[in-house]
Parts: C-alpha cells; structure tokens; sequence
C-alpha cells in the first residue's frame, strides 16, 4: 500500500483495463491499511481480482529486481506466550499464480514449489498480478509474503468441526440477564484461549433464570468461529481455556433520548490445563467457579455526526444503518499489531439511524494478563433505503466507516473519521447509485477521491447477491490509492446476476497488499470508508 509519485505520463492501453483516467495532482501518496477484520468482524470469504496498472515505475511498495524471477512465501507466525514461532508453509498444490497485464487480459505464469515457497520464472519487471485463491494483489515486488498471524502453540492439531456439545458446570456468576434489546442483549458466555487457536461463542437449549448465579447445563454448545476449527486441547501442553460472562449495563441517554447501553467481561475463569479432542460427540467439560472481573472506568466522545455527514459522498439515496464500537484483547501487546481475535472485552451496539454526539463514561472488564494490549475499534455504517430481494432473500446493499487503534490512542480524543468515502461511483460511465441493467459483464468502474484524507489503496469489491442463506460470492480489486478506475476481468461476472460494488478508501499508514496482505493488515491504526452502489444487473 505504500504508493509513491504517479506518473502523469499515462499509457493508453493500461486505460482500456485499469482506467488511469483522471490523473491526480503529482503529489507524494504515502504508505496506508486496513485491518477491519481484514478484518470484517472476523472471517471475510471474498473473490477478488485487481486489474492491470498502468505501469508507473513507482506503483507498488516492494524493492524491484532485475532478474525474471518471483519468489513467493507463506509463513505462519504462532504468537505464544514462549515469543513467536515461524513455521514455513508448504505452498505445493496452492492455488496461487501471476498474472502479467496484456491490454484487457492477462499472461499467466504458474510457481514452481522450491525450498520455502513457490518461484515463478520468466515475469518481467514491471506491475503483475498475485493472485492467490481468489485474492489478486498488484505489486512488482520480487518476493511477496502470503504469511499469516496466529495465535498459540505451533504443533497444535484443529478438527475440521464448526460446532462441539459442552457440558456447563458453572458457578458464582454475575447474576444473570436475559436479553432486552439489540443494544442491551443481557448476558452471554464465551470461550478464548492464549495456549490454542480458539475464539467461541456458547449456545444452550435451557437459559438461565434471570438472577441465577450459577448454570448447570449438559446440552450445551460450543461454536468456533476462527476458521481452523475445533482445537485438541493437550493437559501436558499447558492447554487452558478462558471462560468469560458478559453482562449489560446501561450508561445513561442516546442523543436520540434512549437509554444508552452496552455490554462487558464481568466475570472468568482461566481453566487448568486439560485434555480434549472433539469428535461432534463427546461433550467439552466446561466446569469452573468464575471471579469477577474488575471494571476499569474510561470516557469516549463519539462523534456520530462526523460520520453521517458523509451519507450522500457513501450513497445518496443511503440511510443510517446500525453502527458499534469494541474494545477487544490485543494478545502479548501491541508490536504485531492486533493479532488473533480473542473475543472482546466491552460492546456498544447502537440502534438503527442513531446519529448525534456521544459522551459518556463506561467501564469494560478485562481478565487478561497485564502484557497483553487492548485494542479499539468503531464502525459506522449505512445502507440502501430500498431492499434488493433475490429468491426468497432480502438484501441491503450497504458501506461502512472503521476506525481502529489501540486503545489509549482511540479514547485520547474525538472518535471522528480521518478519511471520507470515495465519491460520485459510476460504472461505464452512469450513475452507480440507480439500478440497471449493464452493457457487459466487464464493466468499468469509476470513482473520485474522497474530499477529506490521503487513501492509501483502493479495494474495489463486487458483491453478488443470491438467494441462498449463506455468505455472498465477493470480487475484491486492490488497487493503488492513485487509481480511480477499473475495468472488470472478462468472465468474472455471471450472466443475469445481480450485483453492487462497494468501493473502499483506505488510508492506513502501514498496510502493505502490494508484498505482505495478511501481517500487514492487523497493524495499527486502521481506517477507511466506503462509498457503495445500488443493485445492477448483467445481460
């Protein structure tokens, strides 16, 4: 993402892909990020392309090499209590390419597994596509890093399970609430562990009577939500589990005249180590008498009107939609950023359309070592007035604001955007804000730059919108922070499907796509803002 000096000389052939359209002024674009959960909560499925550049020779971040060959790595960094373990990983049967700009297609280069990764032969110097899986990433760089952040012991083993059956012996509760509100959902349990990869949320068939302080339930449930699975928890490994309560509170009026409520860690437990491995059958013993968690008392302006005031730049026909602010554990601090996702500590969920300033005081638990950091994070979104239905399922097109930071940087003053969405979306050339049917299934698609901030990259995603109930196919296009176009690949879109694209301005100062995407992403601060189109269909 660190995108020096466009070049106002531009090559008409990169326009017929990549659109370098309206050249900016020769102004130094500086380095960028975002690690919304890459980060969007937590897991993010995507399809994403990026397009051809148009050449500059400074576009992309990585040092150039003069020889013709690309080494590509993908090491797995497991942080653990012991420092943080490299693990290489075996690239072979990988679905990772090049591909090379030729006019509106591309030349594809396949790897070559060798010692510590994949090599690709024969790639000319110059920009060139990384695509791995369904991720594209535009660079020049001679080694680009696939590598991951993970937390945890590097041997340990994951069953390919979304879901095990717990049994709860759980006493000296906070007393326990039911669920009022979206904002205020009363209490819940989940599970984190800083030995293995594992963050879990815990589902029951019998609540707790309001009150109760204790919960003894055999059928319960634990569902994992990391992505690797169910971990084997091994005794003689020092493997432990937290068990966190939340619980509501409230903290006074909305600007809307509510009551303002939220949601915190008031009471744990941090098992001794035990062993289990998850077959879907055997129960996972959760037996524990929880402590409470003291409350640290903290204050935060959140200034909500800063981010509706720019609705029409994120979609003029938009609407305010729900909005929430996290603080969540940043595991054994903050020099890699915030790493792993361990649950969170204090929840904020605001009502639908809620707008206005922000100036409380609240209080989050936190039941984690003193080493570990504790990281910020806020969102501020909006979606279409009208619904897109598809099947039988209802859609709304939609854009976020994300700010995220450590936590004594995101509290030390107005929570407020340092950058505004891209503005005025078209694709070939119409108003990207009205429904239609396009002209071709490789669109080109434009924008211009936000009024407020520097954007550091681009990332142009394609959302399909379909009738199944599960996540919805994404193409994502990262591109430097001094494009404002793009043309689609050919093939890519499907034909009498329905689609909307969703173009983000990211402005993060250490966000590297271009040569490490995935570590690179979880450095702090993150922030960025999207500007989204309506529903359009394909021929």
């Amino acid at each position: 993402m660190s995108f020096r000096r466009l070049s106002l000389l531009l090559v008409p052939a990169c326009a017929a892909w990549l659109g370098c359209g309206e050249a900016p002024p020769p102004e130094e674009v500086n380095p960028p990020q975002i690690a919304l959960d890459p980060r969007e909560g937590t897991a993010v499925i995507t399809n994403e392309d990026v397009l051809p550049g148009c050449g500059e020779p400074d576009a992309g971040s990585g040092d150039v090499d003069a020889g013709t060959s690309v080494l590509v790595t993908a090491d797995t960094r497991f942080h653990s209590t012991g420092g943080v373990t490299v693990v290489p990983q075996d690239l072979t049967g990988r679905d990772v390419e090049i591909l090379i700009p030729n006019g509106v297609d591309f030349d594809r280069r396949t790897g070559t597994p060798v010692a510590g990764g994949l090599r690709f032969d024969n790639v000319p110097d110059g920009e060139y596509f990384l695509r791995s899986n369904r991720y594209y990433y535009l660079t020049r760089t001679r080694h680009f890093d696939l590598g991951v952040n993970r937390i945890g012991r590097p041997d340990a083993v994951y069953v390919p399970l979304t879901e095990s059956p717990a049994s709860l012996e759980l006493y000296n509760l906070d007393p326990w609430q039911q669920y009022s509100s979206y904002s205020a959902p009363g209490s819940s349990l989940q599970l984190t562990s800083a030995d293995v990869d594992v963050y879990s949320q815990i589902g029951y068939s019998m609540e707790p009577a309001v009150g109760d302080t204790s919960f003894v339930e055999p059928n319960a449930f634990a569902y994992y939500s990391t992505a690797y699975g169910a971990p084997v928890l091994e005794a003689s490994k020092g493997d432990r589990l937290y068990v966190n309560q939340f619980n509501s509170a409230t903290a006074g009026t909305l600007p809307s005249g509510g009551p303002l409520a939220y949601q915190s860690v008031v009471s744990s437990a941090h098992l001794p180590p035990f062993s289990f491995t998850p077959d879907g059958t055997t129960s996972l013993p959760l037996a524990a008498t929880l402590a409470p968690v003291t409350q640290t008392p903290f204050s935060l302006e959140w200034r909500l009107n800063e981010f509706s005031r720019w609705r029409a730049d994120s979609n003029p026909t938009g609407t305010i939609n729900l909005s929430s602010l996290s603080l969540v554990p940043a595991p054994f601090g903050y020099q890699h950023g915030w790493v792993g996702y361990q649950g969170e500590l204090f929840n904020l969920w605001l009502p639908r359309g809620e707008d206005g300033v922000i100036t409380n005081r609240f209080a989050y638990g936190n039941p984690y070592p003193s080493s570990w950091g504790v990281v910020g994070t806020a969102s501020y979104s909006f979606r279409s007035a009208t619904p897109v239905v598809v099947g039988g399922r209802t859609h709304y097109p939609s854009g976020n604001f994300f700010i995220t930071d450590r936590m004594d940087h995101f509290i030390a003053g107005p929570i407020q955007p340092s950058i505004s969405p891209p503005r005025e979306l078209r694709i070939d050339g119409v108003d990207a804000y009205v429904s239609r049917v396009v002209g071709t299934r490789q669109p080109v698609i434009t924008w211009r730059a936000p009024v407020m901030g520097t954007p550091r990259n681009y990332v142009v995603s394609v959302i399909q919108l379909i009738s199944a109930f599960t996540v919805n196919p994404t193409m994502r296009f990262y591109v430097p922070g001094d494009r404002t176009q793009v043309r689609l690949p050919p093939d890519l879109l499907l034909p009498g499907s329905t689609y909307y694209v969703r173009v983000t301005a990211d402005g993060s100062p250490n966000y590297e796509p271009s040569q490490a995407p995935y570590v690179t992403a979880e450095l702090l601060p993150a922030v960025s803002a999207d500007t989204f189109s309506a529903a359009f269909t394909t021929p």
